[in-house]
């Protein structure tokens, strides 16, 4: 396991992969009772691991109560990571409203039994409450000491960014990071989100890695048209084989795994991690295991280094089209200078 400063805003030391606690508990009806949990935590720190992801609203609340018992005499060496705005059960305890963000902080607090978290994120937008308002209280629960840092997860880049400045312009605790979906299949925050941290100096977490599954191999689909697959997956977390694309990206994963005697899921793994090396971005996987095994599959892949070769393949079975205004900036900027030209901007069209 290696480490990293997450971002250029925080002094944060953090291992490249986290754990997130979404299955610890049963309270969805799903997941991991408490002995299979304390397994995949205890697993998880002892090969080195440092950063627990959870949120107030994981198993309604269970996630957290079992962590307040898991890290009894670890505190200290542990970056906790929890989130709010989806954790409540009435009007008043959802969102990301001042109010709702002192009652979710105190909430979490009690549940993890401890006196402050690490990095506080903001777990989605709930589209009407003022960026103002939310860098006011999150700086005054830094202030407090009740957090230390804060975050954004699953946040449009642009309210991302509009945060960053005015906490910057206030003298406010700054947005140290982002968390965003990222894996081979779904790329989409290439276009902005990824490039906005890089520019920003922000540290990204990505979650869903294996695209629910998918991109472990097993959910293969048994037959080629696309009406069908889109039948067999639909309603699915994962993000299953439903076009020529997955089927390219999936294929592309089983014969670099044979290349490297690996497993599809440590392939997967391993290029996210080695992609964003490449680049300014400070970034870490958040993995999601059920139970120890799989816990101990995704930390195999620590040990596959993938060839440059074989990363631009997964780069280029998996690239998507960047749309407006990307495509009119290289073509314009093509036009002017000549296609590889040193003074055309490239950052958007390969990372």
């Amino acid at each position: 396991m290696k480490y990293k400063i997450f971002g250029q805003k925080s002094g944060l030391r953090v291992s490249e992969l986290a754990l997130g606690t979404g299955n610890f508990g049963t309270r969805w009806g799903h997941g991991s009772d408490a002995a299979t949990s304390k397994q995949v935590f205890e697993t998880y720190i002892n090969a080195g691991g440092n950063f627990i992801d959870t949120a107030d609203g994981y198993q309604l609340g269970e996630s957290e109560e079992l962590l307040g018992g898991f890290i009894k005499g670890k505190r200290q060496d542990l970056v906790l990571s929890s989130k709010f705005s989806t954790g409540g059960k009435t009007l008043l305890t959802t969102g990301n409203s001042r109010k709702n963000i002192i009652h979710s902080v105190e909430a979490s607090l009690k549940r993890l039994n401890t006196d402050y978290i690490d990095l506080y994120w903001a777990h989605i937008s709930d589209g009407q409450t003022p960026i103002e308002e939310m860098m006011r209280a999150l700086d005054d629960l830094v202030r407090s000491g009740k957090i230390l840092y804060t975050g954004f997860s699953n946040y449009p880049a642009w309210r991302i960014a509009n945060a960053s400045l005015l906490a910057d312009l206030r003298g406010w605790a700054p947005v140290v990071g982002i968390q965003t979906e990222y894996n081979l299949i779904e790329r989409t925050a290439d276009r902005e989100l990824l490039p906005m941290a890089e520019a920003l100096g922000l540290g990204v977490a990505f979650w869903s890695p294996l695209a629910g599954g998918t991109l472990t191999g097993k959910y293969r689909a048994p037959i080629q048209d696309s009406n069908s697959r889109q039948q067999a997956w639909g309603g699915a977390l994962l993000k299953g084989e439903t076009s020529d694309r997955e089927t390219k990206i999936i294929d592309t994963l089983e014969e670099i795994a044979k290349e490297n005697d690996a497993k599809i899921l440590e392939i997967s793994l391993a290029w996210l991690r080695q992609k964003n090396d490449k680049n300014a971005l400070s970034a870490i996987t958040i993995l999601g295991p059920r139970n120890e095994q799989q816990l101990l599959d995704n930390l195999s892949s620590l040990n596959v280094t993938l060839s440059d070769e074989q990363i631009n393949r997964l780069n280029e079975a998996s690239k998507i089209v960047l749309g407006s205004p990307y495509e009119i900036i290289e073509s314009s900027q093509n036009s002017i200078f000549g296609a590889g030209s040193d003074l055309v901007e490239t950052k958007h069209t390969v990372r």
